[in-house]
């Protein structure tokens, strides 16, 4: 029986473990996201959060236990200078997994595993909201604004700015005599 095994040992040695799952995070701090296997995903999850949940507190003693773990100091510098500041507030859940597919050689499948704060489509979507539309017949205009405007018939090569300019009245001019002017009277002798 398994009892209390919580560990994958994803059918390798304990070095080799240690290494791959060291570089694979490192891989994932420096590019904020890979591409691998479930199960290795999963393992890689349970190393690199909690090594997250440490560069919140920049000290010699957090940096040198994580460096412990990457052995990579291009790594502790992106984690503790970039990471950790973008997930200051967040108490958990640095990464997510998403399935992308399978993978051409030997049709397993392949995993996206990311940090969260990271991904700017998805945070993309949560800001900006698309607005819902309708889809009738009119423009979207109130009534007393577009009512009659909206109503207007097109005629054929006429624009629909046209038709609303021509139903427009245009007010006469007047003089500064009083005396309104048309276009059809004469000019005075």
């Amino acid at each position: 029986m398994r009892h209390g095994k919580k560990l994958n040992h994803l059918g390798r040695t304990s070095a080799h473990r240690k290494a791959m799952l060291s570089n694979m995070a490192s891989s994932l701090i420096l590019h904020k996201r890979i591409n691998t296997t479930l199960a290795k995903a999963k393992a890689l999850r349970t190393y690199v959060e909690p090594l997250i949940t440490r560069s919140k507190n920049d000290t010699t003693h957090s940096r040198r236990e994580v460096f412990s773990y990457l052995n990579n100091k291009e790594a502790v510098t992106e984690l503790f200078r970039e990471v950790s500041v973008k997930v200051a507030d967040r108490p958990g859940g640095y990464t997510r997994i998403l399935k992308t597919g399978t993978r051409l050689g030997d049709n397993a499948e392949l995993w996206m595993m990311e940090l969260v704060d990271y991904n700017e489509v998805m945070l993309g979507t949560k800001e900006t909201a698309k607005v819902k539309t309708t889809r009738r017949g009119r423009s979207g205009k109130s009534k007393a604004e577009g009512g009659a405007k909206a109503k207007a018939p097109k005629a054929a090569g006429v624009k629909a700015e046209e038709a609303s300019a021509t139903k427009e009245v245009k007010p006469e001019q007047t003089d500064t005599t009083g005396e309104t002017e048309s276009e059809n009277t004469e000019p005075k002798a």
